[in-house]
C-alpha cells in the first residue's frame, strides 16, 4: 500500500511535484467553469421565455469549457484555474502532453462520472484515460 498519493507513479509526498489534492482540483474546477460561464453569457446569451431574464446559453458555455481546456493545457500545461491554483497537467511518463490526451480528458470530464472515481494517487479515470496528472506546482 502506498504511503502517499503518488508514490506508485514516483511522485513526492508534499510540494512542488506532488499530486494535486480535492481542494485545488475542485478550485480551478470552479474558476474554469465560472469563467465559461462569463464568456457564454457574455456572448451567447438569450432571453428566458419564462422569467423574461437574459441566460447564457449552455451549449456555448460547455464548448467554452471545452475549447479552454484543449487549448491551453498542451501550451501552457493546464487550464487557467489550474494555474491560478497552483497545478499543472503532466504526462505520467514525461514528456509533453500532446493533443489528444487533453482532448481525451475533456471528453471524459464532460460525463462527470470519470472524474468522481480515484485510485490511490487521487487520479481521476479521465486523468489515467490520458495518461495524465494534476501536480503542485
Amino acid at each position: 500500500m502506498p504511503s502517499h498519493p503518488g508514490e506508485r507513479l514516483g511522485l513526492p509526498a508534499t510540494g512542488p511535484g506532488s499530486i494535486g489534492r480535492f481542494g485545488r482540483r475542485l478550485g480551478a474546477l470552479a474558476i474554469d467553469l465560472a469563467c465559461a460561464a462569463l464568456i457564454g453569457y457574455a456572448f451567447f446569451h438569450h432571453v428566458d421565455a419564462v422569467t423574461g431574464m437574459p441566460v447564457a446559453d449552455p451549449l456555448a458555455t460547455n464548448i467554452v469549457f471545452a475549447l479552454v481546456q484543449i487549448v491551453f493545457i498542451p501550451t501552457i500545461g493546464g487550464s487557467p484555474g489550474h494555474r491560478l491554483v497552483g497545478l499543472r497537467l503532466v504526462r505520467v511518463q514525461g514528456g509533453w502532453v500532446g493533443l489528444w490526451r487533453p482532448i481525451v480528458r475533456t471528453a471524459l470530464l464532460f460525463l462527470i462520472v470519470p472524474a468522481l472515481i480515484w485510485d490511490a494517487d487521487q487520479r481521476g479515470l479521465h486523468d489515467k484515460a490520458a495518461g495524465t496528472a494534476l501536480v503542485r506546482t
